[in-house]
């Protein structure tokens, strides 16, 4: 306990594991006790409801600013329930203290003992009560507390703003997601498995519930979608089950709408249509490459390039001819309107939206690691490299060095 006694800038990332282990009153209890910032993994995102006096947000590649700042300052990390992913520590760039310390609880062994930490093997709900017990009295610095509560501040403006962009003539995709968390209920589930809509919802969606939120994004499984959705209401028929599905991921595997209709499971699926691949086009212009093949478009004979009208791909209509009803929503102020129609009703309901795929979420200022071309033709991959050789200084070594 020493090690966790002495530190100056404490903090914890909570993973799926606190989820898993119904450990989540007791993670809030311990926070609320010791005062030590709470950031929180994709898997682990409802592990602390938002609002908490502790909680600060998503942490890594697709996380807040705030908790990413937090985690560079932070001198001892207590990972709870984590297996310390890539996108986790932004590709091991994340925790730049020199000597920071990572305090490791969960139940496998090859977890615990990641980013040379020190090792605790144990249930997560049962190792934070013994911790809790151990550290009774103790808790964070105030000015530490504070620098995370302003963080935090900073971080909901920030979210507020993507909220409420105002963006024409399509919405952005914050736009949606700020208008799907005011119409649904705290025991409503939102699911989204992959795509650019993973990320922004783990950095923008302020959970109530700790099973309000599923979002399968280990493998980034195109199509888990609505039949994960499917699952999860075979589950809890008592709640709501909001389904956020992009139009290329639609396509991997829209038929389970079907299943839904015959086996009278009533989900609410918001297609959000943004005529492309998003996510990969936004990944590619990142490399310094073009977005190649990520739009639904015609082949210009002019140029051979996939550059001209859009195609004229009609997702709802396949959603109608798969037994849901389809509400084509006009706007934010439409999707409003037809998220509450279909949240109402009585049987699986597809509310399709069109957004602008080109605006993104706010910037999480951490990275990931995509190698970018060494030679290349195209005027943007120098720029892309140099930028991903800096970046590539500050990672840390896999095994990094006991703090003295």
């Amino acid at each position: 306990m020493r090690l966790l006694r002495g530190a100056r800038r404490p903090l914890i990332v909570a993973g799926g594991g606190v989820i898993h282990s119904d450990a989540t009153a007791a993670l809030a209890e311990f926070a609320a006790a010791t005062g030590v910032p709470v950031a929180v993994t994709q898997a682990g995102k409802a592990a602390l409801p938002h609002g908490h006096p502790a909680a600060v947000g998503a942490i890594g590649h697709t996380g807040s600013a705030a908790a990413n700042a937090l985690a560079r300052e932070a001198d001892v990390v207590i990972g709870v329930g984590t297996r310390w992913q890539d996108f986790t520590t932004a590709s091991r760039t994340l925790f730049a203290d020199p000597r920071v310390a990572f305090v490791n609880l969960n139940t496998a062994s090859f977890d615990a003992a990641k980013q040379a930490g020190v090792s605790l093997v144990a249930d997560a709900r049962a190792g934070i009560q013994a911790l809790g017990a151990a550290l009774s009295g103790w808790s964070a610095a105030p000015e530490w507390r504070e620098r995370a509560a302003g963080l935090v501040r900073g971080w909901d403006a920030v979210a507020d703003a993507a909220f409420t962009a105002g963006h024409r003539p399509l919405p952005a995709q914050s736009e949606i997601i700020g208008a799907l968390r005011d119409g649904m209920g705290e025991r409503d589930v939102v699911l989204c498995a992959a795509g650019s809509m993973p990320g922004d919802l783990h950095k923008l969606w302020r959970p109530s519930d700790p099973l309000g939120y599923h979002v399968e994004y280990g493998y980034s499984c195109m199509g888990y979608e609505i039949a994960g959705g499917l699952g999860v209401k075979m589950a809890a028929p008592d709640r709501e089950v909001v389904v956020l599905v992009g139009g290329s991921s639609y396509l991997m595997m829209a038929q389970e709408i079907a299943t839904t209709v015959a086996e009278r499971l009533k989900l609410v699926v918001v297609l959000v249509q943004n005529h492309g691949y998003a996510s990969i086009g936004a990944l590619s212009e990142s490399v310094g490459a073009d977005r190649f093949g990520t739009r639904y478009r015609y082949r210009d004979p002019a140029t051979g390039h996939l550059d001209g009208d859009t195609l004229p791909v009609d997702l709802a209509a396949n959603a109608a001819g798969l037994g849901a009803d389809v509400i084509r929503a006009q706007g934010l102020d439409g999707f409003r309107e037809a998220l509450a129609t279909a949240l109402a009703a009585e049987r699986t309901t597809v509310v399709h939206v069109e957004t602008d795929p080109l605006v993104p979420a706010p910037d999480s200022d951490a990275w990931w690691d995509v190698p970018v071309a060494e030679v290349s033709a195209l005027p943007p991959t120098p720029a892309a490299r140099a930028a991903y050789e800096q970046h590539k200084k500050a990672q840390r070594p896999l095994l990094a060095p006991s703090p003295a």
